[in-house]
């Protein structure tokens, strides 16, 4: 064999299933939609269903509880399950429960709906980058999560614009009805493109209490915990951030800007997360920390919060990648567990993000934010840093070993 061929071989066997990974991408593009989407659509709904828009908002609450609730329970009962069965069956969650809400006429059966497109979520959530691993040689593993993940700020940036802007035009239950048929088209894409896994053999099964106990992952999800309470704390409440600046007719600049940024975020990641995901990820808690102190002292200039969306929304971009990588490289043959515990902190951070702006507006206004995202972020940086010896390694990253089709 000649070395041109092996040349050939060796970057045939470095290519990314790229096909596959954007299914898992659209996947989580779709569950980033399907819980957004009621937020920008709650005056239409409101007035469907004959409801107040707080009621209506609850939507949102209801998905992301079934989220959390069922995350854990579901990813170990379903860990013996062949992989690509557990992601229809989300998939076809997501089509019964959008279906529901589109067709659903009282706000009870449409609150039962979502909270299960939030048990579908969960799951999903929790499947999705342990999928993309498995799909690559471990020296790829970071690159392929980074592709899985680029559905977020996409969905962020993109999809739940477009969302409101067609449930608005069309109706909010023509809105839920595209999601279904999405889904739809993406069950086919799925069995056509996506590879087929065995589920775990009883044998390696970890138990939820020595997943937890693994060193290692506890300060991943802590680190996850206070970055992501630091972000959604001004994500949530982005539109009176930026009104201080007189850019209150601009949120929707303002969030096309950070999702650009996120997109950017997501690509660098993918380029770093294998050979130096410590340092990454502490450069991005640094530079997130000091966007957040600039924030506390200046405000009053729009260029200066734009850079700073831009640094935030790059920042925010890859920290998936980056911790779900770390995470699951901690937790070995627990990591499906494990990443659903992540599912449970990053929603937990959703809605505690929601509580703890809230109280910080109400009682000292939108300048508390910026300190409040200091010092979750230098908590999260001082878990980081000191987390060098299981959670967080300094140098080339080893995943773990390839899982073959069957």
């Amino acid at each position: 064999m000649d070395s041109s061929s092996i040349q050939a071989e060796s970057a045939a066997a470095d290519k990314l299933p790229m096909s596959a990974l954007l299914a898992l991408a659209m996947t989580g593009f779709i569950c980033i939609v399907t819980e957004t989407l009621p937020a920008g659509l709650l005056p239409q709904i409101s007035e469907g269903l004959g409801i107040s828009q707080a009621l209506t908002g609850q939507m949102v609450t209801a998905y992301a509880l079934g989220s959390l609730l069922a995350a854990i329970p579901l990813t170990i009962a379903t860990r013996g399950w062949r992989r690509r069965n557990v992601l229809l069956l989300t998939i076809i969650g997501f089509f019964v429960f959008n279906s529901v809400t589109a067709l659903s006429s009282t706000y009870g059966l449409t609150l039962v709906a979502r909270f299960f497109a939030g048990v579908a979520a969960g799951l999903a959530w929790s499947l999705l980058a342990g999928y993309a691993r498995r799909m690559v040689a471990p020296h790829q593993q970071g690159r392929a999560m980074a592709v899985a993940m680029v559905g977020i700020p996409i969905a962020l940036s993109l999809g739940v614009p477009l969302g409101t802007y067609m449930g608005s035009v069309a109706g909010w239950r023509t809105a839920f009805w595209v999601m279904s048929a999405l889904t739809l088209v993406l069950a086919v894409w799925v069995m056509a493109k996506v590879p087929d896994y065995p589920g775990q053999p009883k044998g390696e099964r970890m138990p939820l209490r020595k997943v937890f106990t693994t060193p290692g992952v506890r300060p991943v999800l802590a680190v996850v915990m206070a970055w992501m309470l630091a972000h959604n704390i001004l994500y949530t409440y982005i539109a009176p951030f930026v009104a201080t600046t007189g850019l209150g007719e601009r949120v929707d600049l303002a969030l096309l800007t950070f999702g650009v940024a996120s997109l950017g975020g997501i690509w660098m990641a993918g380029k770093l997360v294998d050979s130096h995901l410590r340092i990454t990820v502490l450069v991005s808690l640094a530079a997130f920390a000091i966007t957040a102190f600039i924030f506390g002292v200046n405000t009053q200039s729009s260029v200066v919060v734009f850079i700073g969306i831009v640094v935030w929304g790059v920042t925010f971009g890859g920290a998936s990648t980056l911790l779900q990588t770390a995470l699951a490289d901690t937790a070995g043959s627990g990591a499906d567990v494990a990443l659903s515990m992540n599912v449970v902190a990053w929603n937990g951070a959703i809605a505690g993000g929601g509580v703890a702006g809230g109280m910080l507006l109400n009682a000292w206004g939108v300048s508390a934010f910026p300190w409040a995202l200091v010092v979750l972020l230098i908590i999260g940086f001082i878990v980081a840093w000191g987390a060098r010896s299981h959670a967080f390694k300094p140098g080339r990253r080893h995943g773990d070993t390839q899982v073959a089709a069957h």
